[in-house]
Formats: C-alpha cells, sequence, structure tokens
C-alpha cells in the first residue's frame, strides 16, 4: 500500500504582504491514487523536483480542489449556496450567527469574517492556481501533452475563482504571478477587464486542453468541457449571446440529460460537467449537512415561501428535490432542499458536489438564442428542461415573455445551487425591484458586497470602498 507523504511545495506568502499564510501541504483530493515522496529543501520551491513529475503536479493540482471544497466561496459549508441563498430570497435563516445575521438581514459591514473568508481564500487559490503555472513553464522534464493539459487545468482555476470573486465584489485585481512584492500594491481592474481577462485565460484553457485525454469517469479534474461551460456563463453575464450560445451547443453535445430527476445528483449522472469529491470517503457533501433539516427546533435553514410558490403545479422537482419535516406537535412544517439526500453516515459515497452540469447550459443557450432572435431554438431549449420536470410546453412566444420563463425556470432548476439565483438578480437588474419588498434593509447599493476591512488596510491601492460601506 502506498503511503500518502505530505510535502512542502512553497511558502505562501500573503498577497498583500501584513499576513503570511500557513506553508500549505499538497494533501490533495481524498481517493487520489497516491502521492509522491518527495523530499526538497524545505521553504522553498523546488520546480526541478515538483514541475518534472506530472505525479507531483496532480498533487499540486489536487491541492487547490482540496482547498476550494473546503473553505470560501466553493465549499458547501461556507459558500455561495447558503450565503447567497439567505441573502436573496432563496432561504430563511433562523440561527443566531451574528455574520449570517448579516447577510440574512442585507446589513453586511466590511469587517464581516465570512466575506473575508471568500477573498482571502480565494486568492489563495490563486496564488497556488498562478504557482502551477509559473512552475510548468520552467519544468523541462514534461512531455508537451502533460504540459498542456496541467497548464489549463491550471488556467481554468484561475478563471474560475476571479468569476466569483467579480460577480460579488465587482471590480477586483487579477493576479497572475506569485510576485508578492508586486501583488501588495495592486489595485482593483473593473468588471469589464476583469471578465476579459477571465475569457483570454478560458480560451486559452480550452486550446490547450484540446486534445488532451485524461481518466475522468467521475468528472473529479477539470476539462475542456468544463473551461467552456465556465465561458458558456461568463458571455451570458456579459451580453455575448453569439458566443455563449456557441459554447453552450458545444457542451450539451457531449452530455445527456438525465431521464430521471432522482438521477441528476448522483455521482455518476451523466449530465454533471464538474463535481468535487468529498474530504472523508466515504462520506457526504457539505450541501447535505447544511440544508436538510434533521429536526424542528434546530433547523439553520429553510426553504422560503416565495420560493416554494414558483414552482407549478405538477413540476417533479417539487416533489423529489424538495421535502419538510414538522416538529412533536405537528404546528410547525418546514421545507428544505433534498437534491442531495445522504446527510448521515453512510458505508459509500452516492452524491458528489456538482459545480456544473448539463441543465444550466440548456438554460444559458435557451436565453443567448432568444436575445439573437432565435425563438423556436430557445423554445426547444427551455422545453428540455420543463419537459424532463414534468412539464408541458412552454406557452411563452414573444422575447420578452421567454426571458421571464426562462429566469423562472433558472429559480426552480438551480435553486440553492451555488448562488445562481442572486447573480440573475444582479445581472438583469432585478435585485431591488425583487428584494426590495420583503427585505427592510435592502438598499440599491447592496448589490456588492464590501472589500474586506483588513484587506484595504493592508493595500490601501483597493481603495475605494464599495458604495454603501
Amino acid at each position: 500500500m502506498k503511503t500518502i507523504v505530505k510535502y512542502l511545495i512553497m511558502k505562501w506568502n500573503s498577497l498583500y504582504g501584513k499576513r503570511c499564510l500557513s506553508i500549505i501541504p499538497l494533501i490533495g483530493i481524498m481517493g487520489c491514487t497516491a502521492f509522491v515522496e518527495v523530499d526538497p529543501p524545505k521553504n522553498i520551491m523546488v520546480s526541478e523536483t515538483v514541475f518534472n513529475d506530472p505525479s507531483t503536479v496532480e498533487s499540486a493540482m489536487a491541492d487547490l480542489y482540496f482547498t476550494m471544497r473546503e473553505s470560501g466561496m466553493v465549499s458547501g459549508n461556507y459558500g455561495f449556496t447558503t450565503r447567497l441563498a439567505i441573502y436573496s430570497d432563496e432561504l430563511d435563516y433562523y440561527g443566531f450567527n451574528p455574520q449570517l445575521l448579516e447577510f440574512y438581514q442585507n446589513r453586511v459591514l466590511p469587517p464581516n469574517t465570512e466575506v473575508l473568508a471568500w477573498w482571502s481564500e480565494a486568492y489563495k487559490v490563486i496564488y497556488g492556481a498562478n504557482a502551477i503555472v509559473e512552475g510548468i513553464e520552467g519544468a523541462t522534464d514534461l512531455e508537451e501533452s502533460e504540459q498542456d493539459r496541467f497548464m489549463g487545468q491550471a488556467l481554468f482555476v484561475r478563471a474560475f475563482m476571479h468569476s466569483l470573486l467579480v460577480s460579488v465584489f465587482g471590480d477586483v485585481p487579477y493576479i497572475t504571478t506569485t510576485d508578492y512584492a508586486f501583488n501588495n500594491q495592486v489595485s482593483r481592474m473593473s468588471e469589464d477587464l476583469v471578465y476579459e481577462r477571465i475569457i483570454s485565460d478560458l480560451v486559452r484553457a480550452v486550446g490547450l486542453m484540446e486534445n488532451s485525454t485524461i481518466e475522468n469517469e467521475e468528472r473529479l479534474v477539470p476539462d475542456r468541457n468544463v473551461a467552456k461551460a465556465l465561458l458558456a456563463r461568463v458571455y451570458l453575464y456579459t451580453d455575448q449571446w453569439d458566443l455563449a450560445e456557441a459554447e453552450a451547443a458545444d457542451v450539451i453535445g457531449n452530455f445527456g440529460l438525465e431521464d430521471e430527476l432522482g438521477m441528476v445528483f448522483l455521482k455518476e449522472s451523466m449530465e454533471t460537467i464538474w463535481q468535487l469529491q468529498h474530504g472523508e470517503f466515504p462520506g457526504n457533501t457539505q450541501e447535505a449537512s447544511q440544508l436538510i433539516i434533521p429536526f424542528v427546533p434546530g433547523q439553520s435553514f429553510a426553504l422560503t415561501d416565495g420560493l416554494l410558490s414558483a414552482f407549478e403545479d405538477g413540476d417533479g422537482r417539487r416533489s423529489e428535490w424538495i421535502d419538510s419535516i414538522s416538529n412533536e406537535e405537528q404546528t410547525i412544517t418546514l421545507y428544505y432542499p433534498f437534491k442531495y439526500k445522504a446527510r448521515f453516515d453512510v458505508t459509500e459515497s452516492l452524491e458528489y458536489s456538482i459545480h456544473f452540469r448539463l441543465a444550466e447550459q440548456y438554460l444559458i443557450r435557451s436565453e443567448a438564442r432568444t436575445r439573437l432572435g432565435n425563438l423556436i431554438g430557445a423554445r426547444e431549449d427551455l422545453n428540455m428542461i420543463r419537459n424532463r420536470a414534468g412539464l408541458a410546453n412552454t406557452t411563452a412566444n414573444s422575447e420578452s415573455e421567454l426571458l421571464e420563463a426562462i429566469l423562472a425556470e433558472r429559480r426552480v432548476e438551480l435553486f440553492t445551487e451555488q448562488g445562481h439565483r442572486w447573480f440573475d438578480l444582479r445581472r438583469t437588474g432585478r435585485a431591488t425591484a425583487v428584494l426590495g419588498m420583503f427585505k427592510p434593509d435592502w438598499e440599491d447599493t447592496d448589490v456588492l458586497f464590501p472589500i474586506p476591512e483588513i484587506e484595504l488596510e493592508a493595500n490601501p491601492n483597493l481603495l475605494p470602498q464599495n458604495q454603501g460601506y
């Protein structure tokens, strides 16, 4: 049996110089076959050792996925799924955590530690991706196909994390180097420029991974399809309809929808594009442990009445992806997301945390086609999702009707998944109109989160703070 050896790859420096991150061991994703035993000199990066061996590069990439899964915006415990759901109109919050109450009551302040974790963990992952990019560029013994594959994966991770940062903070730095002296003085870029950099990295990643082949049956490693799925999303968010349609179409051609709703969130689902495995195997998703209510009282989150009422009669997602629980007196009934169904100990992991799946790509293409005037094609894509849920074809005919129908479909298809509802409200300019009606502390400036106070103190070049904070 091969041993798992933790080894030091580099000393992680703070992006802004005043805080030194701990040395991060390359512990990788649980379930990797092995970690390579190396013993480089302490506290320095040795590219000859790490980046000339594909096994150690794979371990370096695995550590990035591990960090994303365990903390920050991508995590099921601390990420967008729950935080943006209570910030918008998907989940009610019943707990007493002051940081989460700020989210639920739309009173997030610059010292909020949850927001700080989003920022700092994202840039830690970005720093790691940049270290891999630089290491691969200096590698001499990797085969060209291996260099391309790893470079494409690292560029995807860098683009993905920046896409999350820009979606909640607006103008942010786009970091492409491990030079902490440079990063210590970096300024924020406009959203438009950040998206340009994201697209550039993704286009390059797609090209590098075009002909690479990897064993990826469980879709745990980003590949060409994953990069294209993110490209389609980014093109949609930046109103580049023709490009969004093209990228989504390419992805759609490589996957198929599950006929049964109960199969969609299983680890072997054929419509999963990219997912992250658990830290322990066998184990359950963090999303299930957060969202499934074990007893009442004692709940943290529950679905809002507004979301429940958004489902049409006969929608199979309402019965398959939502469950309820009552207190002993049967006087209170609460509803919770039941997409991931395994909350307690299991003998076999049946579900992984899904971050890109095919249904989103159909809805992206439907919206892009509507904007391009292809209403027939738009309805076909929309009906693929509706029919799978047991609903009849849409009755929407005009462009405006179709856009409303697509947004409504996104709400019930993608609920409590990585903040899709919040992003839709923000990108369509509807956040104030929708949330202002029942969120008493809502303000127009709440469409962006504050830059963490400690980051502004460490690097004044990040000023000015977002409006409203």
